[in-house]
């Protein structure tokens, strides 16, 4: 396909290695926005992932900027995640022509404060429903400085949500913040789905079978539900395996204790891929209902059976293809009951059909059809 249509896209972190949630969305609209023919300009916060060269495949031009993380930051009434991502590089390259302009995230519509976009097709993609999101990871944070600064962040982030006014269109990432989003902003708000990669490959169960959670353990909430994971194992015998590309003293101490849980450090390429692939059950918890969890859909698509609480199935259109479970004897009863079965043809047929209303390259042209004027 053919197309012309040239789109500047501003993101809250280098978006390759796609390894996590929100970049895992980012990275996959690029690609599938660039293969539908969009001409991408690419502006990326850099704070510790460093250029990469894989995102020139897909972009015509790709800028990068410093995050700051002064002191000063945290005395703005302007959100911290924002205020952290204020470049006057960035406003000066954004105006040099009239192109649409997808912001991803609260974090980065810094630029929107200063209104010399009036003129300009504006989009957002919302990642969450940010101040809601924050509540939760303050309820999960042990740290009482932390928790100060979450519960400072989410009042900051309720009231500066009405920038998204400035906004023409309002991308939530799932039906339930679409309802939300819907009721505050009108026809603004346009459900599409998060982007990951849709490419099944499948590998069969190793002989001796194993169980991933997997999360990004510089999150409390993500901490919180890998040491529920491990209390769940801590009377059962069979292999859990953690991964994440950062680890706690916290998470190293528990797992030291039993033998039958390791922990992987993410540090390759394909690395998470083929433990997905690999892992005969994917263990999933979280304690607040935000946005969606792109580990979920990633687990769906390139691995075999998936556990998962209330609060990351509920309201996603996924949970038929889906075991729940809210408890740790909910949890080891369904472990027990899926190591004895095999993942099935009519298991793979079932998953096909819930996730065909994530196709990324629909979404990507959902999203051009927004572009023109």
């Amino acid at each position: 396909m053919t197309n012309h249509k040239t789109l500047h896209i501003v993101s809250f972190d280098v978006p390759y290695p796609p390894n996590y949630g929100g970049v895992i969305d980012v990275y996959y609209k690029l690609k599938n926005l660039a293969e539908l023919g969009v001409h991408i300009y690419l502006h990326t916060y850099e704070y510790g992932r460093g250029e990469q060269k894989e995102l020139e495949i897909y972009c015509k031009k790709v800028f990068y900027y410093p995050r700051s993380n002064a002191v000063k930051n945290f005395l703005s009434r302007i959100p911290f995640i924002v205020k952290t991502r204020s470049s006057e590089t960035l406003l000066k390259n954004l105006s040099k022509d009239m192109h649409p302009i997808l912001f991803e995230g609260l974090h980065t519509t810094y630029p929107l404060i200063k209104g010399c976009f009036d003129n300009r097709k504006i989009l957002v993609r919302t990642h969450n429903i940010e101040h809601e999101y924050y509540k939760g990871l303050q309820k999960s944070e042990s740290s009482k400085r932390k928790k100060i600064f979450f519960e400072t962040e989410a009042k900051k982030l309720k009231k500066y949500e009405d920038i998204l006014k400035k906004a023409d269109h309002i991308l939530s990432i799932s039906p339930f913040e679409q309802s939300y989003f819907q009721k505050k902003y009108g026809a603004k708000a346009n459900y599409i789905p998060a982007f990951f990669c849709h490419k099944r490959n499948v590998s069969k169960s190793p002989s001796n079978k194993f169980t991933l959670w997997h999360g990004d353990l510089r999150i409390s909430d993500n901490c919180k539900a890998a040491l529920f994971t491990i209390a769940v194992f801590s009377k059962l015998k069979h292999k859990l395996v953690l991964a994440s590309s950062f680890e706690t003293e916290e998470i190293a101490k528990e797992v030291e204790k039993h033998d039958h849980i390791t922990f992987d450090n993410l540090q390759r390429e394909g690395q998470l891929d083929h433990l997905l692939q690999t892992a005969h059950i994917h263990s999933m918890v979280t304690y607040q209902k935000t946005g969606i969890k792109l580990k979920l859909l990633n687990a769906l698509y390139k691995g075999k059976f998936v556990i998962g609480n209330t609060k990351i199935l509920e309201d996603t259109g996924l949970e038929e293809a889906c075991c729940l479970a809210n408890t740790k004897e909910e949890f080891r009863k369904h472990i027990e009951t899926l190591l004895l079965k095999d993942f099935e043809e009519e298991d793979l047929a079932l998953r096909t059909r819930v996730l065909e209303k994530f196709n990324p390259i629909e979404s990507a042209k959902k999203i051009t059809a927004l572009l023109s004027f």
